[in-house]
Parts: structure tokens; sequence; C-alpha cells
């Protein structure tokens, strides 16, 4: 399809974990309508395909605030989602940036849970390395309940 690149993962025969492939396809074609992950193209058994991502990754990127804002809020949208990635603790090889684009990989191991922390562990990891110093009440907060209105108190301490 013209000069799009696209990238096609297939299941190693020697991996031990099973379905990663189809759950990753399943959870992009949730998050995809809310222009979360890398467009998914095809998927069938043992293999997926999606649009390569162009970038840097973050741990090769300074984030600014407007980017830790973008990725809060594609976090935010995922605890709505009650979907849990289970990698935003330590998400340096999860997030590319392009321009002002912020995109999110890797997907396979997702899965639904009442009180997903998306949210919760990128701010983890940017209070441990440092990236802001994030008053515990308000995350705590968030943590206890996860509403709007909780959500924008840690935007407004981020901006």
């Amino acid at each position: 399809k013209g000069n799009k690149v696209y990238v096609i993962k297939s299941q190693s025969p020697e991996s031990k974990a099973v379905n990663r492939l189809e759950n990753e396809a399943k959870f992009l074609k949730i998050i995809n309508k809310c222009r979360i992950g890398p467009k998914l193209v095809d998927f069938g058994k043992g293999y997926i395909v999606y649009r390569f991502i162009k970038g840097k990754l973050l741990k090769d990127t300074k984030l600014s605030k407007k980017q830790i804002v973008a990725i809060l809020r594609q976090c935010r949208i995922l605890d709505k989602l009650r979907i849990s990635k289970e990698e935003m603790h330590y998400p340096v090889k999860h997030i590319f940036f392009y321009k002002s684009k912020v995109t999110m990989i890797d997907f396979e191991r997702c899965h639904y849970r009442d009180k997903p922390q998306n949210v919760t562990q990128f701010i983890e990891y940017l209070r441990l390395n440092k990236l802001i110093d994030l008053n515990l009440t308000v995350i705590t907060n968030y943590k206890k309940d996860q509403s709007d209105s909780n959500f924008r108190k840690i935007l407004d301490l981020i901006k």
C-alpha cells in the first residue's frame, strides 16, 4: 500500500508464551479505536502485522512536559478501558516519539483488570527517574478512585 512500512511479528517455535500474538491483536483492535498503539493491519494464527512506528524510543528521548502529558492521557484511556498494559513501570522500549506523536507498542501482555495501574505505574517510573516530583497524595487519591477529577489533578501538577 504505497510507501507504508509494516512490521510482521510471528510466534517463535521455541517460545513458551501461548497466544501472545492473538492477545496483542485482540487488544490492538480495541485500542486502535482510541488512537493508541500501532495500526493493526492483519493477524492470524501465530502472526500479527501492524504499521511500522517511526521515531525515537523513550530511552533515547529527553521527555518534555507535553510528552509526559500525552503518555499519561493514553495511560488514562487504558485505565478507563480496564486494560492493564503491565509495562508502564519500565516503558523505555515501549514508547516511540515522532514529531508531536506518541505511540505505545507491545501489547502482547495486556489483560483486563478491575483497577489497572497504567497511570500510576508510569508516574512511578517518572518519579524513580527524577523526571517529575509529584505530591504522593494526588497519586494515592487516583489509585483509590480513578476518576477524571483525580486524573486532572495529576495533570495540573505536571503542566
